[in-house]
């Protein structure tokens, strides 16, 4: 069951401001002044502005009398439509591939599917409120059954994120405002003479009288808010994407026939790829139904790729998740994310080249919604600062570690405390005692110090880690250390953490 994401921003003009001039002090307020002959009247405010008293449509000169420093700037709807479009395009390549502009002030997105590769829908849209606030933009995030739902949802809620659950929109919706169901203003100022208030007052009335006297409007948006009438989000495109797509007369529903079309377009897309000398990273198959759903499938790769047999194959393999309804009336295959690619030359031989090449496997694994990454050293002696990840195709790194002293195969997260009898300073413990587990220590090396990096913050100026590889009677090896120097407590405060488990 499709399930639909809305990403409301509702300080979308101000935060655009912010992210074009970093300068401006987080905490100064900002107006959004909209001008229309001499009459000039507030917009948009940020979050400062909001608490200082200034509101949308105030008096652009009672606002300014209110407010001292308010800071005041000319309205520009064209530059904030076209911050949306970007924002949704940048969405579409990192989210799923039906993304739509849901104007002024959001983004609309299908993720059907998509939740349980980040670990339920709740944990997907933290992940996304995160990322937009990384971003420097503030973001009210819903998913329910259908836009409308999701829409209002996102526009009404007081917390950042909220799950309305499957079949739950019409209860959900019920109590909102009328003013969420995406009417025309004149419609709706006309519904509240006549008293309405809420969502569900309106939907409890009886549909003729209503039709009578404003037209199938109202039904409309009713039906579809409660998923009785299909609402297709018609997915952004930019223009320098390359795509290819081919529509039926006859629908079709065939798995081979799938296929055999998906098949056909991708030598397409291959051939417009490579008279542009650049390969895709990323490509989407749209399927469009008679009844006016979507479906996607998403396909990346850890290169640029051009080959037709391994894109055909990427696709081929997950085609069966594709519901073709009534049947299928248009595919539509769009690389969304190209870099360039020049001509290989391969050598002609009857003995088989073993090839070492290891991309075909990282794509594979990342079709399937799993992280693949490499891990590449970092000039740190800290040694939670000493990694980093990078992408598992990358090219080889330079840079190596340097270190004297063996290192674990596995480094925690977060140094885990433990408890340890020592003799102070440079002793290694007798025994520790981890997770509730008492460990006799029967041999021990070191220790290591390793000391802070005061450049990266103040606090480490005098930091020290004293680090010993400790065996248990069960020949595990652990690497422990001891916060401080077992003198001064400038150092640290003497505790002792588990860090790396060696092999």
């Amino acid at each position: 069951m499709t399930r639909v994401v809305s990403i409301y921003l509702p300080y979308l003009a101000t935060d655009r401001i912010r992210r074009a001039d970093p300068d401006i002090p987080a905490d100064q307020p900002i107006a959004i002044i909209e001008r229309s002959g001499s009459k000039r009247w507030v917009s948009a405010v940020d979050v400062s502005a909001r608490n200082a008293g200034v509101r949308v449509g105030m008096q652009a000169a009672k606002a300014q009398a209110l407010f001292g420093g308010l800071t005041m700037i000319d309205a520009d709807t064209a530059a904030d439509a076209d911050a949306l479009r970007r924002i949704t395009l940048w969405a579409l390549t990192v989210y799923s591939p039906i993304v739509a502009v849901d104007a002024p002030d959001g983004i609309v997105l299908d993720t059907e599917g998509a939740d349980h590769l980040q670990g339920g829908e709740a944990a997907m849209l933290t992940r996304l409120a995160n990322q937009f606030r990384a971003k420097g933009l503030t973001a009210s995030i819903a998913v329910a059954d259908t836009w409308g739902a999701a829409h209002a949802c996102a526009r009404a809620i007081k917390k950042e994120t909220v799950v309305v659950p499957r079949g739950e929109a019409a209860h959900a919706t019920g109590r909102l405002p009328i003013s969420l169901l995406r009417l025309p203003e004149s419609i709706v100022r006309d519904l509240r003479v006549l008293g309405f208030k809420t969502i569900g007052e309106l939907s409890a009335t009886p549909r003729a009288p209503l039709a009578l006297r404003f037209g199938p409007e109202i039904g409309r948006r009713l039906d579809q808010m409660f998923g009785q009438l299909s609402e297709p989000i018609e997915p952004i495109r930019a223009p320098e994407w390359i795509e290819v797509s081919r529509a039926f007369a006859e629908p079709i529903g065939a798995a081979e026939t799938i296929n055999k079309y998906v098949g056909g377009l991708v030598v397409q897309l291959v051939s417009e790829l490579q008279r542009k000398g650049l390969g895709t990273r990323r490509t989407d198959l749209i399927v469009e139904k008679v009844d006016g759903t979507r479906q996607a499938i998403r396909a990346g790769t850890a290169k640029p790729a051009r080959k037709i047999a391994w894109l055909t194959k990427l696709f081929r393999d997950r085609t069966e998740k594709i519901d073709p309804g009534f049947g299928i009336e248009k595919l539509t295959l769009a690389a969304v994310i190209t870099e360039p690619l020049g001509e290989a030359q391969h050598a002609s031989s009857l003995v088989e080249d073993k090839s070492e090449d290891i991309t075909p496997l990282i794509d594979i694994f990342g079709n399937r919604g799993q992280r693949v990454y490499r891990v590449a050293p970092v000039a740190s002696d800290v040694p939670e600062r000493s990694v980093r990840r990078i992408s598992a195709a990358a090219a080889e790194i330079a840079e190596t570690w340097v270190h004297h002293w063996p290192r674990p195969v596995r480094l925690l997260d977060r140094p885990d405390r433990i408890e340890a009898i020592a003799l102070l300073p440079d002793h290694p413990p007798a025994s520790i005692t981890w997770r509730g587990k008492r460990h006799r220590v029967k041999r021990a090396d070191g220790p290591e110090r390793v000391f802070g990096e005061w450049w990266t913050r103040d606090a480490e100026l005098t930091a020290v880690r004293d680090y010993f590889v400790v065996e248990n009677d069960a020949g595990e090896r652990l690497w422990i250390f001891r916060s401080g120097d077992g003198v001064d407590p400038e150092t640290g405060n003497q505790k002792w953490f588990l860090h790396g488990i060696f092999a």
